[in-house]
């Protein structure tokens, strides 16, 4: 038997496919439109009307971000503390997620309402900084890490997860004489990837992205210098500096800064685009938590 076909479904296919295309043309532009300028001339840049492609193709752009002499062990640092902290923090937040998740743990409510008050409130930056300046933690690599080491949004995301999991798991592995902690790391742990997938994906964005505790806590300390500030400084010298013709010259290039500008937008986000494709299926089962309930 032949399909009938209603009218108001095929207006509503066309509208619904008509404004996705235009909703990736709007997300890919801009991306697509940054990396035309970054591998254009400076100087021609300046023209405008550049779109997709480069009209006056260079490398020099990138030469300039990537020749600073600094930049190599602001790359080590930040690399250093993505992995670090993402690694810390998404097993600590999971480990207390779990605990907060467990109906026979008492002061699970407590607790909780405890991590939910520091959402709503925030000391502010000049008591944060003396804190760290207490504990010793200024000029050093340890305050990347340390002040992050718990999110209470990662945990209840976490818990979130955790409580939507079947407690039949966790009842047969008591039975068999399992701890809290080998329940932990071999059924609840293995069972929460996609969540923990998703939180570590925000905290290695967070991580890579952030200059501002750099310049707060080490702005003075130079091996400990972030890719981030050092890319941030880089721009802020092209951008409010008068430079003159000669220092900016390469061959027959030059750089301006709507072309550093846009080179270091690249270099600051290429790393991350890598590495999405391979969270991109755990992020998508994340990022759907509680959506259905049995």
């Amino acid at each position: 038997m032949k399909k009938r076909v209603v009218v108001s479904d095929v207006i509503l296919e066309i509208v619904k496919w008509t404004f996705l295309i235009f909703f990736t043309i709007a997300t890919l532009y801009p991306i697509i439109n940054t990396i035309a300028v970054s591998l254009n001339d400076g100087l021609d840049a300046l023209k405008g009307g550049i779109y997709l492609t480069p009209r006056k193709f260079t490398l020099e752009n990138y030469k300039s971000v990537l020749t600073q002499s600094t930049l190599l062990n602001a790359a080590f640092i930040t690399v250093s503390r993505t992995v670090i902290a993402t690694l810390l923090q998404v097993f600590l937040t999971s480990l207390l997620a779990y605990i907060l998740s467990r109906k026979e743990f008492l002061f699970r409510k407590p607790i909780t309402l405890l991590f939910i008050f520091t959402m709503y409130f925030n000391a502010g930056m000049i008591p944060n900084y003396l804190l760290m300046q207490r504990l010793h933690l200024l000029n050093t690599f340890l305050v990347y890490i340390i002040p992050g080491l718990l999110s209470a949004f990662n945990m209840l995301v976490i818990r979130t997860y955790m409580n939507g999991l079947s407690d039949s798991f966790v009842e047969s592995a008591q039975m068999d004489g399992a701890s809290y902690l080998t329940i932990f790391w071999r059924i609840i742990m293995p069972l929460s990837k996609p969540v923990l997938a998703t939180v570590a994906l925000f905290v290695a964005v967070g991580q890579w992205n952030s200059w501002f505790d750099a310049m707060l806590y080490n702005g003075f300390t130079q091996r400990l210098s972030t890719l981030q500030y050092e890319l941030m400084k880089l721009l802020s010298s092209v951008t409010n500096q008068s430079q003159s013709v000669e220092s900016m010259k390469h061959s027959s290039s030059m750089v301006t800064p709507t072309s550093i500008r846009a080179a270091t937008t690249i270099v600051t986000m290429l790393p991350i685009v890598m590495l999405y494709p391979f969270l991109q299926k755990y992020f998508i089962g994340g990022l759907t938590i509680g959506g259905v309930k049995e």
